[in-house]
């Protein structure tokens, strides 16, 4: 093991040995997962045997990833976060951020309200970054949620390799139930490939700095494509039946928007590009279904979240922000 995982991982040696089957893990399936470790990336096997014998199983982190709350109908999900409480804190957020919000605008071509839409989202603007160790939610996922078990055994590798590089402390480390960590609820991967040090302190620092926070959701979306001045989502009403075909295409932009006329589609900005592609989502309102047609900075914000629920409330929660922004800047 190189000296950076050496210190990463520094008393674990000290620390009183665990039973097998106190884990509450299969210690074949551990053993398997430390040798492609050790092979893929020069770790120390019984150091990271040791740190694996920490880890504690949690039934109640599946059972949260099995009632996502994504799988509520969207009027309902919209009621979580666009509240007069979240709209004023991210008003008052962006107030304090507003240099380092400027600066990412200006360097990454996002604009400010969507950043801060997406932390208020998240963890309302850093306040709730999760409770679960880190470790626990990305070993119970990897070595005992089949579903996603191939998928959650990458972001444990990443969070290891994440730990050997940045000053992380790998056991008491907390996030969300999924493994997610710091103020953005960056996955381990997504950590390793986007953070940046954006206050250039020599760290990337997601739980502590509102900077690099800032500055690497503002990264992570110039690097899945954003658009800058380009618009999100446009409104649209529906007739006949034609448009089902498009629902059944998912939310990818994939149709011109000249196109949605014949298939019964009609936007209610006029203002967009003959050139520009778009996806019809459709959304459980309480009275009934809604429609809008998300573009390709719609689809950058599902690059985040997969659903269309949690892209239009960053979406919305962003412009209510601005609004409220505005406001406060015009009184001052």
């Amino acid at each position: 093991m190189n000296s950076t995982c050496a210190l990463a991982l520094t008393g674990l040696l000290a620390a009183s040995s665990v039973a097998a089957g106190e884990t509450g893990f299969k210690q074949a399936t551990v053993r398997e997962f430390v040798a492609d470790m050790v092979t893929k990336h020069d770790f120390d096997a019984a150091e990271l045997t040791r740190l694996l014998g920490h880890a504690r199983a949690q039934p109640k982190i599946i059972a949260a990833m099995r009632r996502p709350a994504e799988a509520k109908p969207w009027h309902q999900y919209r009621e979580l976060f666009l509240t007069p409480t979240r709209i004023q804190e991210g008003a008052a957020f962006w107030a304090e951020a507003q240099p380092w919000l400027n600066k990412a605008e200006e360097q990454f071509g996002v604009p400010a309200e969507i950043i801060v839409g997406i932390i208020g989202v998240e963890t309302q603007y850093g306040q709730h970054k999760g409770k679960f160790k880190v470790l626990d939610a990305l070993t119970t996922l990897a070595f005992n949620y089949p579903e996603r078990a191939e998928f959650f055994r990458a972001e444990l590798e990443n969070f290891l390799l994440l730990v050997r590089e940045e000053p992380l402390d790998a056991l008491n480390l907390t996030g969300s139930y999924a493994g997610a960590i710091g103020t953005p609820q960056f996955m381990p991967s997504s950590y390793r490939r986007y953070a940046v040090d954006f206050d250039g302190d020599g760290k990337k620092d997601l739980v502590g700095s509102t900077a690099d926070a800032i500055g690497s959701v503002a990264n992570y979306f110039k690097s899945h494509q954003w658009h800058p001045g380009q618009a999100v989502v446009a409104s649209a009403t529906i007739q006949g039946d034609g448009y089902r075909g498009l629902l059944e295409q998912g939310i990818k932009p994939q149709t011109s928007v000249t196109k949605f006329a014949g298939y019964g589609v009609t936007l209610g900005d006029n203002q967009l590009s003959a050139m520009d592609l778009g996806a019809l989502i459709e959304l459980e309102a309480a009275q009934g279904p809604e429609y809008w047609i998300g573009l390709q900075n719609f689809y950058v914000i599902t690059r985040y979240n997969h659903s269309p629920l949690y892209a239009m409330a960053v979406y919305q929660l962003a412009q209510e922000v601005r609004a409220q922004h505005d406001v406060s800047v015009a009184h001052n």
